[in-house]
């Protein structure tokens, strides 16, 4: 019987060991299929427009130069070498290529999410925060900068955790890992931030004589850890641009995706939260006390804004898998080893891939979901040549993309918190006042607005402005020539 155990084990580990690649290879698979989902914001199209820029020049932007406000003011990309990326990989392949880059980084991540878990997990607990993992990642999966750096933020949090695991300094070859998210996400700011708390952890699982050695390594490697992160075309301005961000307050909340998590209906994060909770109560899990504190850190940012839902879901079961593996099932010790067969193997299934990337290419037409983007109505607005449009907030970036100067774009660190709160005040009728002092200080000549919001319907019905085209998401208004535009426009009568 122990033989027969034995043998079981080591025909267990090789395959065991390609549960990465099987998850890799499948969730490549289901993206590239669903590609269309990937281009659903149409944040993609003025990225890629921002990409080529950066190519066409062969220099980085410090200036904006695509709005009308905001022309020639201090601006950085943070995203940059994502950018770009994306642009080479649409001028390759059309809408195919930023398909293909955004799943196959996707794929990578959740290939590296599974290596690292099932190291110290048993299979179906890895399955079970795989399947938890994809259900909270996937509204935020898209085309855009941040999915690019998430294989790199697995990688480089993964490689802090099994340093801390072993109660060891991490290795300076995960330097260039820091430096690589610099220049493909602003994200990268909290993988510097969750260095101090992955190593005090270290420091503190760590024998009494070996914590102070293995704290001066720990800040030998955050010393590093900064300046690599200054490796940009940027420096230190990349870590100094984080800021604008949080000194945004008032208008973060007003951003889909940086408002918090709303409960008022059952959804996969309450699912997920109401599930580990009781699992927690029914094993009696425990965990050491700083990796407490890094839970409920990644939990309260979870809960705070719903764009860091995939932060959660894939750094808090790094964060876990050790200390659950002492309490609900660790990994078989058989090692999980690749043979040559299986090498051949994943030579197979990349061709396998590639050649059913190459059929879905030919069948499946990728392109941007325009439901939402006012295509007609900027069509027509380009033939008037008017270059003082007001926007709505979620047209800037279809208007980068169409090379209309937009009044306001997703650039909102650019603008500022007084800029975009004013804006939205003023689309909103929440202070109508601002309204009509933003058209009259910025001289605007057309409105492009949602034809159902409220700045819309209040213009239909003022002198000095003419509706001339009008759809069911988008209508332009423009000034009538020689019309008396005042800060209190009377309404027009005829106009009911």
């Amino acid at each position: 019987m122990t033989m027969s155990a034995t043998h079981a084990a080591e025909r267990a580990g090789p395959m065991r060991g390609l549960l990465p690649v099987w998850v890799g290879a499948g969730i490549y698979a289901v993206f590239v299929l669903a590609g269309n989902h990937l281009l659903i914001d149409p944040d993609t199209m003025w990225q890629i427009t921002i990409g080529q820029w950066i190519v066409d020049h062969g220099t980085v932007p410090h200036t904006d130069a695509y709005s009308f406000t905001m022309r020639g003011q201090p601006w950085i990309s943070t995203q940059w070498l994502a950018q770009v990326a994306y642009a080479a990989a649409y001028a390759a392949a059309g809408w195919t290529g930023p398909v293909v880059l955004a799943s196959a980084c996707i794929a990578t991540t959740f290939a590296l999410f599974t290596r690292f878990l099932a190291k110290r997990l048993n299979e179906s607990t890895t399955l079970v925060f795989i399947a938890t993992a994809l259900a909270l990642t996937v509204p935020h999966l898209l085309a855009r900068p941040h999915v690019l750096a998430l294989p790199v933020m697995t990688a480089w949090v993964g490689g802090l955790v099994q340093a801390a695991d072993r109660r060891a300094a991490p290795s300076f070859w995960l330097l260039p890992l820091i430096a690589l998210w610099a220049n493909l996400h602003g994200g990268f700011v909290l993988g510097l931030a969750l260095v101090a708390p992955i190593a005090a952890d270290a420091v503190w699982n760590a024998d009494a004589r070996m914590r102070k050695p293995l704290a001066l390594r720990w800040a030998a490697f955050a010393a590093a850890s900064l300046a690599a992160s200054c490796l940009t075309p940027y420096g230190w301005n990349s870590l100094l641009a984080s800021r604008k961000i949080l000194a945004l307050g008032e208008a973060l909340p007003l951003i889909m995706e940086w408002r918090p998590a709303d409960f008022s209906a059952v959804g996969p994060l309450e699912i997920c939260l109401l599930l580990g909770l009781a699992l927690a109560l029914y094993r009696g899990i425990t965990l050491p006390p700083l990796r407490i504190v890094l839970l409920l850190g990644l939990l309260h940012i979870a809960l705070s804004q719903m764009r860091s839902l995939e932060i959660f879901a894939l750094l808090v079961p790094l964060f876990l898998a050790a200390p659950l593996a002492k309490q609900i099932g660790a990994a078989e010790d058989a090692k999980a080893t690749i043979s040559p067969p299986h090498g051949a193997l994943i030579a197979g299934l990349a061709v396998t891939l590639l050649a059913g990337t190459m059929a879905c290419a030919s069948m499946i037409r990728f392109e941007p979901h325009m439901r939402g983007s006012p295509v007609a109505a900027v069509a027509e607005l380009k033939k008037l040549n008017f270059s003082r449009v007001f926007n709505d907030y979620d047209f800037g970036g279809y208007l980068i993309a169409s090379g209309v100067a937009p009044f306001i774009d997703g650039r909102t660190e650019l603008y500022g918190e007084k800029f975009f709160v004013a804006h939205n005040s003023a689309s909103g009728l929440m202070k109508p006042e601002n309204l009509f002092r933003l058209l009259d200080d910025y001289r605007i000549e057309a409105t492009l607005m949602r034809t159902q919001s409220a700045a819309t319907k209040l213009l239909d019905h003022i002198d000095g402005w003419q509706k001339i085209y009008a759809d069911e998401l988008a209508t332009i208004h423009i000034r009538k020539p020689g019309a008396a535009h005042t800060a209190e426009p009377a309404v027009d009568p005829s106009a009911y």
